[in-house]
């Protein structure tokens, strides 16, 4: 199954683990799509500022604060995603339930190590 997955808080700085997420899923033929604060480039994935209108979004994982994602919630809905990755520190268990009343499969997990072995 093809996971197309939207990183949610993608960052062109290539010490931040959303810009990992980002190569790592690409190095694994996974369709990928970035949106951040800035628009940019990661790996010949374009980083889109809010609110890109994305087809086919089966995973989106998360790279947004607690305090800072409220503004997105209505956006993540709206792309019917499969399932919602909290990343550490982006754990929210208000959108949590929220996305479990939608049927949206909720992970508290590391993309990265999901993606490392062979989890994802």
């Amino acid at each position: 199954m093809i996971k197309k997955t939207l990183v949610l808080g993608a960052s062109t700085n290539p010490e931040r683990f959303s810009y990992l997420a980002v190569r790592k899923l690409k190095f694994n033929n996974i369709p990928v799509v970035a949106l951040g604060l800035r628009e940019g480039e990661i790996a010949g994935v374009k980083v889109e500022k809010p609110f890109p209108k994305y087809e086919d979004i089966h995973t989106v994982t998360l790279y947004i604060g607690p305090k800072n994602l409220p503004p997105f919630y209505d956006y993540i809905l709206g792309l019917k995603p499969q399932r919602v990755i909290f990343n550490p520190g982006t754990e929210n268990p208000e959108f949590g339930e929220i996305l479990k009343r939608e049927h949206i499969e909720v992970m508290h997990a590391c993309t990265l190590i999901m993606l490392t072995n062979g989890l994802y």
